[in-house]
């Protein structure tokens, strides 16, 4: 379960228009599975990802830091802050872990737990790397950045990577919905309904 959190709901910082509308849908699926891990986005202030970290900037602008092309957003997710907290509805007690990202002032760290594009790796138990499966489905918020990237890193460190598109929802940045579909069909990520999980 990919960033269920205040901020990402309605009246939250970075809102991801309908996305409270996944968390029953989530509750559905994590409840047929026996092994659950959440990420939650947990930055400290003045992020580097944050338009408000450089003067003059406004969010959903593109500029270039050390490890390429980085979307500006507005603060969200602020370490130890209300919009920060995973929604209040999921039910999901048999969660085994919470996997918290983009601590690193300096990186957005919007993947899972693999290196960033700045060759960097959170510290994390690879919990993924130790299951004794190889398939991964991932549903959450956004389905064009944060779900998308954690496919894409899966899927590279060998995982059969399969997205459960109805309970994701996306931003939507200049086609960035589009394009996610794009890369993971070129990858061969699924992506499928919650129809089709047993």
């Amino acid at each position: 379960m990919v960033d269920v959190q205040n901020d990402f709901c309605p009246g939250g910082a970075l809102a991801v228009p309908r996305g409270h509308e996944v968390v029953p849908l989530i509750n559905q699926l994590a409840a047929r599975f026996a092994h659950v891990v959440l990420t939650q986005d947990w930055h400290p202030a003045a992020h580097q990802s944050f338009a408000s970290s450089h003067p003059g900037r406004k969010p959903y602008e593109t500029i270039d830091v050390a490890y390429g092309p980085q979307i500006l957003w507005p603060d969200h997710c602020v370490q130890g802050t209300p919009g920060a907290e995973l929604c209040r509805d999921l039910q999901i007690p048999h969660a085994e872990l919470v996997l918290r990202k983009g601590y690193h002032r300096e990186i957005d760290s919007i993947r899972r737990s693999t290196r960033t594009t700045a060759g960097r790796r959170p510290a994390s138990p690879d919990i993924f790397g130790s299951a004794a499966s190889r398939r991964l489905f991932l549903a959450g918020l956004a389905f064009d950045f944060c779900v998308r990237y954690s496919s894409e890193d899966a899927h590279r460190e060998g995982f059969d990577v399969v997205v459960i598109e109805d309970a994701c929802r996306g931003i939507d940045v200049d086609g960035s919905m589009a394009a996610t579909r794009q890369a993971l069909a070129e990858l061969g990520v699924r992506c499928v309904s919650c129809a089709a999980i047993s």
